[in-house]
């Protein structure tokens, strides 16, 4: 029997307190890229936050989880919706692996599986993300999923000594089904 969590590379968990050190290194990894600019958090702070997402349930439609290689069990990123309106049927989502788990299908395979759980499980009609203008990997992997750009934030963002445009991404639920069917139903 098979998960709907689980894909060919990667499946999708709840975070554990011992993932505490991954997410460390997934928001250094993101750092580097230019794409997490933030106060750098202590390691007693990442063990906290670990453990408070742990212990947390999902905020109704907004969660975090762990993508794990399903060959490993070793954690390589995680995968979330951070803004959802179920009124309006929209949701954002966001991803982040580590540099040495990039290119490798993992995050496509742990996007797709998160998308078709909010557009088949959830019903939600359309999914957005925000995308780095520089990030070409990113905006590369949210075409091979079917999003589209639909505006861009001029100036949005500083870093690095200057300021930096975010693209806004979206899709359609019957798009993403047209891209990405479904395989046969697991439970």
């Amino acid at each position: 029997m098979t998960s709907f969590w689980t894909g060919e590379r990667v499946r999708l968990r709840g975070v554990e307190p011992d993932d505490w050190t991954a997410l460390m290194r997934f928001e250094a990894d993101e750092e580097r890229l230019g794409d997490l600019v933030q106060a750098p958090r202590s390691a007693e702070g990442h063990r906290a936050r670990a453990k408070e997402l742990a212990l947390a349930g999902p905020d109704g439609d907004r969660f975090v989880l762990v993508v794990e290689a399903v060959d490993t069990g070793q954690p390589v990123g995680v995968v979330g919706s951070h803004h959802a309106d179920a009124r309006a049927g929209w949701f954002e989502y966001g991803i982040s692996l580590g540099a040495e788990h990039r290119r490798r299908g993992y995050a496509t395979e742990a996007a797709t599986l998160l998308l078709r759980y909010m557009f088949a499980g959830r019903r939600f009609h359309k999914c957005q993300a925000r995308v780095f203008a520089h990030n070409e990997a990113s905006l590369s992997l949210q075409r091979r999923l079917g999003l589209v750009e639909e505006g861009r934030l001029r100036d949005q963002v500083y870093f690095a000594g200057r300021h930096h445009d975010v693209v806004m991404m979206g899709v359609l639920a019957d798009e993403f089904a047209r891209l990405h069917p479904a395989g046969p139903t697991v439970t």
